[in-house]
């Protein structure tokens, strides 16, 4: 036994504390990009994206009732894209992870325990280290194919930074045969719109990202899975670590409680990504000549999402995709027809003013619908003192 916890503490000498070995993570996509490239990003690729911005937004002044929600433009290359979202999935995948090294500790026999004593803790180091090191495989994949920081419909680039990714642009518009410049002009239109809405609605930001922790709070610890997978771990061979799949292990929990949280998940993400379509098409209009056949590609990209993003799904369970992409699409396209631009935009006011999954089969008698909380929280000041705050993942909720 203490040759075996010996070679353990070996193995799993890299920094790193909590759930998830972050710094394993980092290092493992770091390494997975030098292999399969992560250009440097040229001064004229900078200046490219920084003009493909500032067209975008000036394109969507009138297609919006907000202001720009643009503070810097950067172009990041592939480790940045890592780098600058780290935060953001430290808050989505820690709750999970949390449960999976709990369930590692469970799989320790209790006469073992007592053995094993303060070295006990190192089984949350190995699990740590486990999933740090499937997530680094992850978001390395991940990072070849994201086009922005709100690629995949969530916020996870600091708030105010619209971020493009000019080698995965250029590699995308390859696949589409589409001129490089048409198509990060694109990319950048829905990057804007991205940071407008996120920077205009103080409350999304929290609600997007508690939808994915109340989702990920039911997903299911597969315990049989998770000892055949610690069965392949050879504590000689640091790298039969990164050889594990963790495919499998964790499963959504199916209760009526759990369905309804993937459904408002899934409803969330549709509208954000419904809004920001109709909106970037509005806004193109007859500009791009390519116009419709990138908002096709793109509502058919994040409606079944890259191998990297399945891969993902797999990992830990979230599927971040819009399901109801289309629906919610022509939705707000019925708001903008029945209450003009400022009347669409003020949906976003609170989130009980948001259409509900049923309001996806019926557009146009939601679009058609007024109410008088629409009317007062059209000209609400929501981030005034005293205005409704959306509670973010992580802050107590026991505060009264």
């Amino acid at each position: 036994m203490q040759q075996f916890m010996s070679q353990l503490q070996h193995l799993l000498s890299a920094p790193g504390s909590g759930p998830v070995n972050w710094d394993l993570a980092r290092q493992v996509a770091a390494s997975q990009l030098a292999a399969s490239g992560d250009p440097a990003v040229s001064p004229f690729e900078r200046n490219a994206v920084e003009e493909a911005l500032r067209i975008a937004d000036l394109w969507l002044e009138p297609a919006t009732s907000w202001p720009s929600g643009i503070r810097t433009s950067v172009a990041w290359n592939r480790n940045e894209w890592i780098y600058k979202t780290l935060d953001v999935w430290r808050k989505l995948c820690d709750p999970v992870a949390s449960r999976m090294v709990g369930a590692m500790g469970d799989l320790v026999p209790p006469e073992a325990r007592a053995q094993l004593g303060p070295m006990q803790s190192m089984v949350a180091t190995l699990g740590g280290a486990l999933f740090g090191g499937q997530l680094g495989q992850a978001l390395g994949s991940l990072a070849v194919e994201v086009l922005s920081a709100g690629d995949i419909g969530l916020p996870l680039g600091p708030a105010g930074t619209a971020a493009l990714v000019p080698a995965n642009i250029r590699a995308y518009g390859e696949g589409l045969e589409l001129p490089e410049d048409e198509v990060r002009l694109y990319v950048a239109l829905r990057e804007a719109a991205h940071q407008r809405l996120f920077q205009h609605v103080p409350w999304l930001r929290g609600h997007v990202l508690t939808a994915v922790e109340n989702y990920a709070a039911g997903i299911r610890v597969n315990r049989e899975a998770i000892e055949e997978a610690m069965g392949r771990v050879d504590p000689t061979d640091p790298e039969s670590m990164q050889a594990i799949a963790l495919e499998g292990i964790f499963t959504p929990e199916d209760t009526p409680a759990q369905k309804a949280s993937l459904a408002r998940l899934e409803t969330v993400l549709a509208l954000v990504e419904g809004w920001v379509c109709h909106v970037v098409d509005s806004a193109a209009g007859d500009r791009l000549p390519n116009v419709v056949r990138l908002g096709e590609a793109f509502r058919r990209r994040r409606a079944a999402g890259g191998p990297a993003e399945q891969t993902f799904a797999a990992l830990v369970g979230l599927e971040l995709r819009p399901r109801r992409l289309r629906e919610a699409t022509v939705l707000w396209a019925a708001l903008t027809e029945h209450r003009g631009i400022a009347g669409r935009d003020a949906v976003w006011g609170h989130p009980d003013l948001l259409p509900s999954d049923d309001d996806f089969a019926n557009p146009e008698a939601f679009a058609a619908t007024s109410t008088d909380l629409d009317e007062e929280l059209a000209n609400f000041d929501f981030t005034a003192p005293g205005a409704p705050e959306e509670q973010t993942p992580g802050e107590d909720d026991d505060k009264s």
